[in-house]
Order: C-alpha cells, then structure tokens, then sequence
C-alpha cells in the first residue's frame, strides 16, 4: 500500500474502495446495455453525450472524449448508420455540421435503463437534502478531477 493510501483513514480507504468497483460496475453495465443496441461502449457514451448537450460538432465531441478526430468520426458514422444520429448543417455556420440525436430511435435505449433510474430514486429518496447535497458536492468534485486527467 503506498504512503498516501496508508495515511487515510478507514472509512476514507472504504470509499477509495468502494468507487473503484461502482466505476467497474457502471463501466460493465453501460458495455452490457451498449452491446445489447449493437455499439461499443465509447460510440454509447459518446451517444449519451450527444444526447444531453447536443447538438455537437465532431469537434465538440473531440474536445470532450480527448479521442482522435478519425475516432470521432468513426463513432458519428457507426451511430448514424445505426440510425441513433443525423448528420444536419448548421444553421448558423454552413460551414459545420452538428450531430443530433434521432429521439424515436432512443426510446429503446431509455427503457433498458428505467429498472436502474427507478431504484437509483429509491436511493436517492433514503438521504435528506443536506445529505444529498453533499455527495453532489463529492460527485461533482471527481467529475472535475477525471475531467482535468482525461485532459491531460
């Protein structure tokens, strides 16, 4: 164990332990769920990007994933022929052209995920507001600090 890890405290080793199997798990999940719609597990995560702030140019999505542009552009060709995007030119550039998502094509996906939304809520339903409060302090926090090394 190095000096770092042995200088925290129980329950600090507890957590540490406990988010490196939620990553495994949440990683296994995802690949499962993404394999069942026939996609990789990068072209579904960079899917879900599109989904939430979409939508994106490829170099967007470059910018967010730190992937190659070819990659990303093998990804938007692998989910436009799956029929989960479109390519459409902006409006406001002619110049680019943004990757939306095909909403009838995702109402599939968004019922694999139902059973985990709803017992998630139940989670969620278990702690008060201040509690929750901090634990989206804590998520937020190693969201910003995965981001900064994916950067790197």
């Amino acid at each position: 164990m190095s000096s770092k890890l042995s200088a925290l405290s129980p329950i600090q080793r507890e957590l540490l332990a406990a988010l490196r199997q939620n990553s495994t798990n949440t990683i296994l999940f995802d690949t499962s769920i993404a394999e069942s719609y026939g996609l990789n597990a990068t072209d579904h995560k960079c899917l879900d990007h599109i989904i939430r702030n979409g939508p994106l140019t490829a170099g967007q999505i470059t910018d967010y994933t730190g992937l190659t542009t070819g990659a990303v552009t093998g990804i938007i060709n692998r989910l436009e022929k799956a029929g989960y995007v479109k390519r459409e030119k902006d409006p406001e550039d002619k110049r680019k052209v943004l990757v939306h998502k095909v909403p009838s094509k995702l109402q599939h996906i968004d019922a694999k995920f139902e059973a985990a939304l709803n017992d998630t809520i139940q989670i969620l339903c278990k702690y008060s507001d201040e509690e929750l409060s901090v634990i989206l302090d804590f998520v937020n926090r190693c969201n910003t600090m995965i981001q900064t090394h994916m950067a790197k």
